[in-house]
């Protein structure tokens, strides 16, 4: 028995509504996407643009993939803890998109704060910086390299804790760590890896550390770890001091002979360190930019 049809049936949606309705759906299924970020997690709503200076985090880069996603992570966090601020991200070489160009996109007189994601002192922060930000037409601050800090060294301990470290091997005294960097000609870089391993171990509890290089410098990780053992510290614990994944860390971490802790990475520690170095540049005075602005930019180290 069929039901009887009702008395008032429903009209057919006519076809220009049907187009509207989707169009409405389109538009809400793009907002609720650009709420995600690359790593899944859901960003802060409502974000109103804070005004102020652009944050370019400047990346070295790395022909590691991971090494992008990485500084994507991290500034996904860096946006997290300060919602509607600027935030972009610019490479040295290898990687896109090439810091120049990442300038090049910001609208000309915009002011800038450039934000190195290197950990010390060197060639690039000296001298590519500067140069790229006097070419860019900007009005431009170039912050401090994010080490050395204690905020580093609290990212290393946890990355050692995550690779198997225990608090309990500060007391061993078979136990040493080897703090591994790139590695640079600047003498200064140098200043800031010993004076990072120093910090790094006070916060181990007195475990010897020694920083070691993965290039441009001495002693290399397998000098180190002879160094250690020569004193004793047979169990030797690899300390990453890089900010992403890469050539240099996957050699250093194949070298080290026990645990090898992961790169700071995206470590909510590291983004609030970014955002330090980038209040310490507005509040400072603006960076003098010397005759080298006009040389060959981001010349290689």
């Amino acid at each position: 028995m069929t039901e009887p049809a009702p008395e008032h049936p429903r009209e057919a949606l006519p076809l220009d509504s049907t187009a509207q309705l989707l169009a409405r759906i389109t538009s809400q299924l793009g907002t609720q996407l650009s709420l995600v970020s690359l790593n899944g997690t859901r960003r802060p709503m409502h974000r109103t643009r804070i005004p102020g200076p652009t944050l370019v985090a400047v990346a070295h880069g790395s022909r590691d993939p991971q090494a992008l996603r990485t500084a994507l992570e991290l500034l996904d966090r860096v946006r997290e803890l300060r919602p509607g601020l600027g935030v972009r991200l610019g490479h040295i070489e290898l990687d896109e998109p090439l810091l120049p160009d990442t300038l090049a996109g910001i609208g000309r007189g915009e002011a800038v704060v450039l934000v190195p994601l290197l950990l010390g002192r060197g060639h690039h922060v000296r001298h590519d910086l500067p140069r790229a930000a006097a070419a860019s037409g900007l009005r431009t601050r170039v912050a401090a390299p994010l080490g050395p800090h204690p905020l580093i060294v609290e990212t290393l301990y946890e990355r050692l804790v995550e690779a198997g470290w225990r608090d309990g091997d500060g007391t061993s005294r078979s136990a040493g760590v080897v703090l591994a960097a790139a590695g640079s000609r600047d003498p200064d870089s140098g200043v800031d890896a010993r004076r990072t391993a120093a910090m790094l171990s006070t916060r181990l509890g007195g475990v010897p550390v020694v920083p070691a290089y993965a290039s441009a410098a001495t002693p290399t990780v397998p000098a180190a770890v002879r160094a250690l053992a020569a004193r004793g510290r047979h169990r030797v614990a690899l300390a990453s001091y890089f900010t992403a994944p890469g050539r240099f860390a996957t050699a250093s971490a194949a070298a080290a002979p026990g645990i090898a802790a992961a790169p700071l990475g995206s470590h909510p520690a590291m983004a609030r360190l970014l955002l330090h170095r980038y209040d310490q540049a507005l509040t400072a005075a603006a960076p003098a930019l010397d005759a080298l602005a006009h040389a060959p930019l981001l010349a290689s180290a």
